[in-house]
């Protein structure tokens, strides 16, 4: 009957209106049976229950009204604004909210909904203004989404004050208004900004006032607005001509009855700001005066008027006159010197076109020479390596013979002949432009610096030089090529310029992020004067014996150094020896250019009973390779074509030991091309080695993607002896 979730009055009077129905009905009732006795105690137990809860809803009374005191006390004492709107409407706030805006201040009262409050606040006469629209406020508090957002707007009311409200909704159903007074704050910052403006008027005026060139501003209608004393002078005015408001008609006219400028210039001011109208700026020069000269530049502003700056060019104009004077002078002289000359300009002519025509030649002469050593490569040393080959079986054929000194100087002379080419076709191919002279990849120091061990090793031996080497494992960012021949270089100059019984060191010293490749020797040393010139062509220092090269060697390495950005060292002295290094960047990789594939150290001497596949489409190389080939005990099938090579396979029925081939053949063809048709009819990945003229990265990573290894012409035929037993024993 009594629904705990009412209201406690409710409750209250419901039981009263049970109670009295219960009385009505005893009292009515002749006799009190059990029943009714029981239903009179319930009532009255019912009705001390609704006293002790009456007891109870009043002392709540009484500490709401406490707290609702204490609230308004505490509002009243805060030094900003607070009002408190509940499920829309006004519950409390302090004095400093309610008079804020006096003309509403009678309406600001409990129940007042808020919407109702923004309305009374944008129609009171004392808020001067707003940074932001009130309903715009409102319309944030409805949708700004959970509870705890904050909207600000900074608001001016009579009196220049200034507040800042922030409407915040602590609850789904609370909205709290704070006004918090920033006047003080408004006008420190007032203050300061007009200090600032006044500092940079006064900045701006001094700047003004200082320039060198006069300047004049005016207003859209003409009027003078401000000018420096410059402007002044260089007119030649008063100030009190060019006050604030003098109007550019007047200062004209003031100019113009003192013959400062001509009578039609108003007429042309006109123009001039036509033109500035329509282009927003001119510039043109103007007499003034008698003989003085006024550059002017005039600029539109963006309140419609204008400013002009002058600029006194009188002495420029001057000199200019006075330079034109001369030239015209000097031209007329000229002239007749000219007419004086006119036989003699004929010889002059013709010797200034033989002379060109000699100088066009002379450098097409270098220019081809260069072209033609950096692209001739091929055909260069394609009769080198044929001599090479036939020098060679020829001494092999007269060792017990007594032409064998004579063979022995030829091939002495001839390996000359052979080291100047190499290093003319080094020097040319690094001094082209090409971008591809020099590869730079990761190199591993070791198969190099054995690799020139191993070359060198008999060269050292006839002279009784000892040649060391302390292999190093580290990897380089360098031209694989290019370094070795670097290596090679400054070695055989070591052994070269050592005495017998000297020794010669090649190793490497580990700095920081980088290594130092070093070539000791206990040579005949270089004095300080040569150390700087020995790196260039065809220079040898002064103690070096007559007869002992042309001195390419050292040149090529400095240029290879410079291209591969290593740092190319010398030390030396006289007597006791030099030191050549070489400092480059350690790379951090785990792969590295291979150096050629083959035996490093093996010198094979023994015979070559193997059938070998020879392709070389040069026939006085391809009878040299066969008779060297066959002298090594070789059954040699020789080709000049892939073709021709196929016709040798076809014939034979099988695949040959191993395929020795040039790089570059006829009609486009290549000897990797051919090599893989051989490998493919006869299914069998023989052993192959290119011999190729060409050094390019492109060509030695063909010769490493098709597992061939690669021998430079002219061939080393110390190497390619024992390379050709190592490639058929390890099968490939």
């Amino acid at each position: 009957m009594i629904d705990p979730d009412d209201p406690p009055a409710v409750q209250v009077a419901k039981q009263a209106k049970i109670i009295d129905a219960l009385i009505r009905r005893a009292s009515r009732q002749k006799d009190v049976g059990p029943s009714a006795y029981r239903a009179f105690q319930s009532a009255i137990d019912l009705q001390q229950k609704v006293a002790a809860q009456t007891l109870e809803l009043e002392s709540a009374r009484l500490e709401r009204e406490r707290t609702r005191r204490t609230l308004a006390e505490a509002l009243a004492s805060m030094e900003e604004g607070l009002a408190l709107f509940s499920d829309g409407s006004l519950n409390i706030c302090n004095g400093l909210f309610k008079g804020l805006l006096p003309d509403i201040s009678e309406q600001i009262k409990p129940g007042l909904q808020l919407a109702e409050y923004f309305s009374l606040m944008q129609n009171s006469t004392h808020l001067v203004s707003t940074d932001r629209q009130l309903p715009n406020v409102q319309w944030a508090l409805e949708n700004g989404g959970t509870a705890g957002s904050v909207v600000s707007l900074v608001a001016e009311v009579s009196r220049d004050r200034w507040y800042q409200m922030s409407a915040q909704q602590t609850s789904p159903e609370n909205t709290v208004l704070l006004l918090t007074e920033i006047t003080a704050l408004v006008r420190n910052n007032r203050r300061e900004k007009e200090h600032l403006i006044d500092r940079q008027a006064d900045y701006l005026q001094a700047v003004f006032q200082n320039m060198t060139a006069g300047v004049c501003t005016f207003s859209a209608s003409g009027e003078v607005m401000m000018q420096n004393g410059r402007f002044r002078e260089i007119l030649g005015v008063p100030l009190t001509v060019v006050q604030p408001g003098t109007s550019l008609k007047e200062l004209l006219e003031f100019m113009r009855v003192r013959a400062l400028i001509a009578d039609d210039a108003w007429l042309r001011v006109d123009g001039w700001r036509d033109e500035l109208r329509k282009n927003g700026s001119l510039t043109t020069r103007v007499s003034h005066g008698v003989d003085r000269v006024l550059d002017v530049q005039a600029n539109a502003l963006p309140d419609g008027g204008f400013l002009v700056e002058l600029k006194d060019v009188t002495l420029e104009t001057r000199s200019t006159e006075l330079l034109e004077n001369r030239v015209m002078e000097r031209t007329a002289e000229l002239t007749r010197a000219n007419a004086s000359l006119t036989e003699q300009y004929d010889e002059k002519a013709r010797v200034e076109e033989e002379l060109r025509v000699a100088k066009e030649r002379a450098e097409a002469a270098v220019s081809s020479k260069t072209r033609f050593l950096a692209a001739a490569s091929h055909d260069l040393l394609q009769p080198i390596n044929a001599a090479k080959l036939l020098i060679s079986s020829l001494e092999e054929t007269t060792r017990e013979t007594r032409f064998r000194p004579i063979v022995k100087r030829l091939e002495g002379a001839f390996a000359s002949a052979e080291y100047l080419l190499h290093s003319l076709l080094d020097i040319s191919r690094l001094e082209s432009a090409d971008p591809d002279a020099v590869t730079a990849t990761d190199v591993s120091l070791k198969p190099l610096m054995e690799g020139v061990r191993a070359d060198q090793a008999l060269l050292a031996a006839q002279k009784f030089v000892a040649l060391d080497v302390v292999p190093c494992s580290l990897i380089v960012r360098s031209d694989p090529v290019y370094l070795w021949r670097s290596i090679q270089n400054l070695v055989v100059n070591a052994i070269q310029y050592t005495d017998t019984g000297g020794r010669v060191l090649l190793g490497c010293r580990r700095k920081g992020a980088r290594v130092v490749l070093e070539v000791w020797d206990t040579g005949i040393g270089i004095a300080a004067k040569d150390q700087s010139r020995i790196f260039d062509e065809f220079t040898r220092a002064d103690n070096v014996p007559i007869g002992s090269g042309v001195g390419l060697g050292l040149s090529v390495v400095d240029r290879a150094c410079r291209l591969l950005d290593h740092r190319l060292q010398v030390r030396s002295k006289p007597g006791h020896g030099s030191v050549f290094s070489i400092e480059m960047d350690v790379v951090d990789a785990t792969t590295a250019s291979p150096a050629p594939q083959g035996p490093v150290e093996d010198r094979f001497t023994g015979s070559l009973e193997y059938i070998i596949l020879v392709i070389e489409n040069d026939v006085d190389v391809l009878y040299g390779a066969t008779q060297r080939l066959e002298l090594w005990g070789a059954s040699v099938l020789p080709a000049r074509s892939t073709r021709e090579a196929m016709q040798h396979i076809a014939d034979m029925g099988m695949a040959p030991d191993i395929i020795l081939a040039d790089y570059q053949l006829d009609g486009g063809e290549t000897g990797v091309e051919a090599t893989q048709a051989v490998r493919t009819a006869t299914g069998t990945q023989v052993p192959a080695i290119l011999i190729t003229a060409d050094r390019s990265e492109m060509v030695r990573r063909l010769g490493v993607d098709n597992d061939m290894s690669i021998l430079t012409k002219p061939a080393d035929l110390t190497r390619l002896r024992p390379l050709i037993d190592w490639k058929i024993r390890v099968g490939g």
